[in-house]
């Protein structure tokens, strides 16, 4: 099937590693240009050099008031155009309700919450029709998660405003999409099965609650959302998927 993403320009954030990277990997096999996002300048080029010649790399901090529009800037003037973004961002600290500081909550807010919000925002500025905004959240958007306090309280507003956007930019022929990841097998899972102080036991007690019976991979993340943003997907839209071997007990 062909997805049609051929020399289309997509940013990913958080794509050094994980299910950003992942998606990054998943959109440069199928022909498109993509600008990848991390923290760390080192890992972020390094990350860049492995997608290859149409990939570009950029250090970049989504709290960063001035980073979006640094990046749709650099999407431009480096590819010439811009057709989407995946705003993927490392989860908050877990921790129950008095356990998270206040600190701990104003710093997620800043970028797990208000930093999508703001480069969804100026994404949109600079999209045409076609264009398409996709956001990677969490299963806590339907069901809170033990041990996430903030991820819960803050995943469910984003994918409120996700809903929001989709519907305001829907005239415009521009896509809002969310990516809803469960127990996929990366370093952000690994480390929260080790707070139980048995990874392995956690891992399995875990295995035994999915319907598929296993953690999924991140090129099985990769795939779908580089689907969702393609052309392929073209009339789909204030939709949350969920890609979760079946977890979530809703339908």
């Amino acid at each position: 099937m062909d997805l049609g993403l051929k020399d289309r320009v997509y940013i990913v954030t958080g794509a050094t590693r994980g299910l950003g990277n992942a998606t990054a990997r998943s959109l440069a096999a199928d022909g498109a240009k993509v600008i990848i996002t991390g923290r760390d300048e080192k890992a972020v080029t390094e990350a860049a050099a492995e997608l290859g010649p149409d990939a570009l790399g950029v250090a970049a901090d989504n709290a960063d008031p001035g980073a979006a529009q640094r990046l749709v800037d650099t999407a431009r003037e480096r590819f010439g155009r811009l057709d989407g973004i995946l705003i993927s961002v490392g989860g908050p600290p877990p921790g129950f309700v008095a356990d998270n500081t206040d600190d701990q909550w104003q710093t997620a807010f800043e970028s797990v919450f208000l930093g999508a919000v703001r480069l969804a925002r100026t994404t949109a500025a600079a999209l045409g029709e076609g264009g398409v905004i996709g956001f990677v959240l969490s299963g806590s958007v339907h069901e809170p998660i033990a041990g996430l306090t903030i991820s819960n309280g803050l995943r469910p507003g984003l994918a409120g405003f996700a809903k929001s956007l989709a519907d305001e930019l829907g005239p415009r022929g521009i896509r809002v999409v969310g990516v809803l990841p469960a127990r996929i097998d990366t370093d952000r899972v690994r480390e929260l099965d080790a707070l139980s102080g048995d990874a392995e036991a956690a891992r399995t007690a875990n295995e035994a609650r999915i319907p598929l019976r296993r953690y999924g991979a991140p090129e099985e993340f990769g795939r779908t959302a580089a689907f969702l943003l393609s052309p392929a997907a073209s009339y789909l839209t204030g939709i949350m998927v969920p890609v979760d071997g079946g977890f979530r007990s809703g339908f």
